[in-house]
């Protein structure tokens, strides 16, 4: 019968003189499967995998995916286990050379358990001349002839025995404690391990090597160290030289640089203009500086790198010898300038100059005062303080012109007209709704009846400092109201008119309420102002100090502490009923009898417009639509048949509400022709508790086409104050102030 020779007989038992192929490499008893390795370890992700499974059930594909890459490193660090390493070496040998007969190489071999693939590697030597690294690529290597057609497994691997590949014969020496772990668990009985010799060559010229000496001793002075730490640090001194040979002995200034990467000085001259002298690039290159010795300068070839002892001619064969000191007895050591040894106040010899260290820059204070602790940096004046420059004068102004135009015609010899501040015209010129002008209302400081009850608007233009000054109409007065003051700037009263120096002029910082200024002989007293020039004010605290709380506030502390309890129990009974707030005209007369007339009615209004208790207005609705209404029809505004059906199309519940950002975004992006205050102020109206705008009633309200409001009439309302305003309080739109958080400020809170 033909019958296969790897064909066993009945049973799966060998026959009677076969010989059976060993299978693939597997796992230990008691540790895998009878699965081939390469089966097991391939399996080997899913099986770790599937407790996973359970774990992340819910997760996200984030999550996910994060689990399987910490599986992945998990995997990977265990398949790098799974290698087992042998020690062994080469006996190679050496027919073409008379030094070594054999050589001996050592090597690794690594078993790849997955797969049953070999590799070998020669760890490389230097200057070795032989190609190492891989010597075997990975792959799987047939066993010796007659069995070729059988591969190398686990089991033909042992500690101090041989292995044959591709006719290259190995000798395992060692293996590593999980190589030694694993054959254990196979049930392989390991060999003592054996002795690994040595390249007999190799070790003779480690001896050669061993033995020789440089005849030459050269010294290598690392100074790499400090090139890379203080690379691009330069110490910088500002120096001066009193040059003895100079014709009038004046003092050269000079600019020292220390570069700390390797210990060099360079200088340089600044030379003044007009000095004539010739501007050179360096005064001293860059090179150590040598320090001046007590003798005089070195003589050449006194300073050497080397000592030379002793010195033979050609005796030999043209060849000179010579023997160098090691202990260098005859060797002048010179000493060069440190950074220890820079210091301001200290003379230096640079080449025999004296030269006189003065100051430095900031980086090199900081340097030696972390590294030296040094804390005294006083510069060294070796200049004469130069002579005051004179006064320049002009003369007396001619009274022809204004003082601006008669000063620059005194400026040169061609006359120019006085330069405007055009920076200051471009930011406090009208822009929109900033006027940038400052309103007052004003009266005369007179006696005389007719002129008592006057009325004036002082009008202060910030863009140029002017002032123009109106006079409000009065029925039956007998005086003819109007344009009282041409628009210009005022000199303040009180100065010499012909004089050389500039006037002064009335500033934005004259002007405040309760202030009294002259106008070309008017005396008028600001007794009230607009909104607008309050609000200005407490913006730019800054430059009008009757309008900064924190400032009146310590002004009014430093008054009023030394009488806190006074002050306390006067507040408390002015407030019988104990509501925390009181009115305003009483909380006036409280801060004018303690302050003893020191505040300005401006400065008593700063603190009650900060502690007022504001009043809430209802807004009229009728005039409201009908305002907004006035101006979509001035810009003939009519398509609200597409701004409805954009709202109905925004309103996915079909509620009849919408938010009130979304309602403002879409009138934004449709370009309803209105204010931005007043498109805000009407979608608050239509606004219900939830914060959401009924649109269907907010668009009927601005539909001007059918619901069309009447025209509203302008109301005219009476000037504030207009019966008198002698020791009246300007008009405030508050009307109560919370005295308890002012008494906290000023004296803290009461225990």
């Amino acid at each position: 019968m033909l019958v296969g020779e790897d064909k066993p007989g009945i049973g799966g038992e060998p026959l009677p003189g076969q010989k059976l192929k060993p299978k693939y490499s597997v796992f230990p008893a008691g540790m895998g499967s009878d699965a081939p390795a390469w089966v097991a370890f391939d399996k080997q992700a899913l099986q770790i995998l599937r407790p996973l499974e359970q774990t992340t059930e819910h997760l996200t594909y984030g999550g996910f995916f994060l689990a399987l890459l910490s599986l992945q490193e998990t995997m990977k660090a265990e398949l790098q286990n799974q290698v087992l390493s042998f020690d062994a070496y080469v006996e190679e040998e050496v027919p073409d050379k008379n030094q070594e007969l054999y050589r001996i190489r050592h090597c690794k071999i690594y078993f790849y358990l997955e797969d049953d693939t070999i590799q070998v590697i020669e760890p490389r030597v230097k200057n070795s001349g032989i190609v190492q690294g891989t010597i075997v690529r990975r792959h799987r290597i047939p066993l010796p002839p007659p069995n070729e057609d059988e591969y190398y497994t686990i089991h033909h691997f042992n500690i101090n025995t041989e292995v044959i590949f591709y006719a290259q014969r190995y000798k395992i020496t060692d293996c590593d404690q999980f190589t030694k772990n694993f054959l254990r668990k196979m049930g392989v009985r390991l060999n003592p391990p054996a002795s690994r010799p040595d390249d007999p060559y190799t070790k003779e010229r480690q001896k050669i090597l061993d033995s020789m000496n440089p005849l030459r001793p050269y010294e290598r002075i690392d100074t790499l160290k400090q090139f890379l730490e203080h690379d691009g640090h330069v110490l910088r001194f500002f120096c001066v030289w009193d040059d003895p040979e100079s014709m009038f002995h004046d003092p050269r200034e000079l600019v020292l640089h220390y570069y700390l990467s390797d210990d060099t000085i360079d200088m340089k001259e600044i030379t003044p203009a007009n000095s004539g002298r010739d501007a050179v690039p360096l005064f001293l290159r860059r090179d150590k500086l040598p320090k001046y010795a007590p003798t005089g300068l070195y003589q050449p070839g006194t300073i050497t790198a080397r000592t030379v002892l002793n010195v033979f001619g050609n005796l030999v064969g043209n060849r000179g010898r010579y023997i160098l000191d090691n202990r260098k007895t005859g060797a002048v050591h010179q000493e060069f300038y440190r950074d220890s040894d820079l210091k301001i106040g200290e003379v230096i010899n640079v080449w025999g100059r004296k030269i006189l260290l003065c100051d430095c820059d900031e980086f090199t204070k900081d340097y030696y005062r972390t590294k030296y602790g040094i804390e005294d940096f006083t510069p060294v004046a070796y200049k004469t303080p130069p002579p005051p420059k004179p006064e320049k004068t002009f003369p007396l102004y001619t009274g022809f012109g204004s003082e601006e135009d008669s000063l620059c015609s005194c400026k040169g010899l061609l006359p120019k007209p006085p330069q405007k501040d055009f920076k200051k015209f471009l930011e406090k010129d009208r822009s929109g709704l900033e006027s940038n002008i400052l309103r007052f209302l004003a009266k005369f400081v007179m006696d005389s009846p007719v002129d008592k009850d006057r009325k004036f608007i002082i009008c202060y233009f910030l863009s140029d400092d002017t002032i123009s000054v109106y006079e409000y109409t009065q029925r039956n007065s007998g005086i003819l109201g109007g344009k009282f003051l041409e628009r210009g700037r005022i000199k303040k009263p009180g100065q010499e008119l012909f004089k050389s120096e500039p006037s002064e002029y009335f500033k934005a910082q004259d002007l405040f309420v309760g202030a009294r200024v002259c106008f070309h002989g008017h005396n008028f007293l600001l007794v009230d102002a607009d909104e607008y020039t309050i609000n200005y004010m407490e913006k730019h605290a800054n430059e009008f100090s009757v309008a900064d709380t924190g400032f009146i506030l310590k002004k009014l502390k430093d008054i009023a502490e030394p009488r806190s309890r006074e002050i306390r129990q006067v507040f408390a009974a002015t407030d019988p009923e104990h509501t925390k707030v009181i009115a305003y005209e009483p909380f006036r007369n409280l801060i004018v009898s303690i302050t003893d007339g020191a505040f300005s009615e401006h400065e008593i209004m700063t603190i009650g417009r900060y502690y007022g208790v504001k009043e809430e207005y209802e807004t009229d609705l009728h005039l409201l639509l009908a305002v907004a209404q006035e101006q979509l029809k001035k810009n003939s505004f009519e398509n609200f048949g597409q701004l409805s059906a954009v709202f109905v199309y925004n309103d996915r519940e079909k509620c009849g509400v919408l938010p009130y950002q979304m309602c403002r975004t879409i009138c934004k992006s449709f370009k309803l022709p209105l204010a931005d205050d007043l498109l805000e102020a009407v979608l608050t109206v239509f606004e219900d508790d939830n914060k959401q705008v009924e649109y269907k009633k907010f668009l009927d309200g601005l539909n001007w086409r059918e619901n069309q409001i009447p025209a509203f009439q302008t109301i005219r309302l009476p000037l504030k104050n207009e019966d008198d305003w002698n020791g009246q309080p300007p008009s405030l739109p508050f009307k109560k102030i919370k005295y308890l958080p002012l008494l906290d400020d000023l004296f803290g809170k009461e225990e």
